[in-house]
């Protein structure tokens, strides 16, 4: 089975900030973050229940840990029936929390 991927609105303004923070600084980098955040998110397609639960309560409700660098990424996603993930958040681990 194979799961349609959906970003919230919330999580592309993450995407943005994220790219935009590491442009200023090095286009290759922001590039390479990227590209890692996608290939991570299309892993999503074939099994999103391999990843680990955000919460104890709601099974459905998982965070995907993207390794990039030191430190690397978290996207906080909802397995919204059989068929769809919604990616709700993207951060950078060193970040406090999801905005």
């Amino acid at each position: 089975m194979s799961y349609r991927i959906r970003f919230a609105p919330e999580a592309r303004e993450d995407l943005n900030r994220l790219y935009d923070f590491l442009l200023e600084r090095d286009v290759d980098v922001a590039d390479r973050a990227f590209d890692a955040i996608a290939k991570a998110v299309d892993f999503l397609r074939n099994s999103p229940f391999s990843c680990r639960k955000a919460e104890a309560a709601n099974p459905f409700l998982r965070e995907l840990i993207i390794p990039f660098g030191g430190a690397g990424y978290v996207a906080l996603f909802e397995i919204r029936d059989d068929k769809t993930v919604v990616v709700l958040a993207i951060r950078h681990q060193r970040e406090d929390d999801y905005h």
